[in-house]
């Protein structure tokens, strides 16, 4: 019997803890005498999908959500924009749909708050992420390339390649392997990721340098003086006009931040170096941020 005061708690044991840390199946912890089925309709426990709970002491984030609908669907993989936040790139938000793939046999599942994906999963590219199934780093980045829209897939493929996890050149062999709907789509997005973009931003900008008659500078371009001490790395660098473009983000109003970027710009100039930032509010023209661009190039 549970004590009084206690209709909530889990029994005492290792599984009982495992209720309050992770999403479980209802039905499950009726039947091995963890809950009552008074106690799991209680307020201590949360619905996150038909039939699978977590603790009210539990955030509800896209990763637990995931968990939950792994739960639910035991031959389920999450993939697509899921799989990104397993891999540390949020492209879906905590009420956003959870994607999983099962195969393609798989009897049709229709949830509120899932997508359900029937297709078969490259081999070797199923593995596990803080515990759950999930598509590999490069299969998540050619799912993303094929369904995404234009910039927006490179820019996905950029940022799982800047998380170290995902491999430009793997991705790329995939996308270009990978048959069906988008696969045309994510192997031409991949072939226009670079995976040298510290932002979503920076990638954006580079698209739209690509698709301008402005030359196309180097990415993170390692500046030298004269004498060929290091002086800072910059997004773009036009070495011959020693022209640099730079994304000036948010990050550069953290504390300590504003005297650092001075001394950099600062050492910059000393090597002889013009500095053109771009803003959030420039990409909002970008036929202006081009004109200036080719001005400071002198074109």
């Amino acid at each position: 019997m549970v004590p009084a005061g206690c209709v909530d708690a889990p029994h005492a044991s290792p599984a009982g803890e495992l209720l309050t840390a992770e999403p479980f199946l209802g039905w499950w912890a009726v039947d091995e005498g963890l809950l009552t089925p008074d106690q799991l309709r209680s307020s201590a426990w949360r619905k996150v999908f038909r039939g699978v709970y977590v603790h009210r002491d539990i955030s509800l984030t896209h990763e637990v959500r995931a968990k939950a609908a792994c739960v639910l669907l035991p031959f389920a993989v999450v993939s697509g924009r899921s799989a990104a936040v397993l891999w540390g790139v949020d492209l879906a938000g905590a009420d956003d749909d959870v994607e999983v793939t099962v195969p393609p046999g798989s009897h049709p599942t229709r949830l509120p708050g899932l997508r359900v994906r029937r297709a078969v999963i490259p081999p070797g590219h199923r593995t596990y992420r803080r515990g759950v199934p999930v598509t590999s780093p490069e299969a998540t980045a050619v799912r993303l390339a094929g369904l995404l829209p234009a910039d927006a897939a490179v820019v996905a493929v950029d940022q799982l390649v800047d998380t170290g996890r995902a491999e430009l050149a793997g991705v790329r062999a995939l996308a270009a392997v990978t048959r069906g709907r988008g696969a045309a789509r994510a192997k031409a997005a991949c072939a226009l990721a670079d995976g040298l973009a510290q932002s979503p931003q920076e990638t954006r900008v580079r698209l739209l340098l690509h698709r301008s008659d402005v030359p196309m500078p180097t990415a993170q371009y390692r500046v030298v003086d004269d004498r060929g001490r290091f002086v800072a790395f910059v997004d773009f660098g036009w070495p011959e006009q020693r022209i640099a473009l730079e994304y000036d983000g948010l990050w550069h109003a953290e504390p300590g931040q504003f005297a650092k970027d001075r001394r950099r710009l600062n050492r910059l100039r000393e090597a002889g170096w013009t500095v053109v930032f771009v803003t959030a509010e420039d990409m909002r023209d970008p036929a202006l941020l081009l004109r200036r661009i080719a001005a400071a190039l002198g074109r």
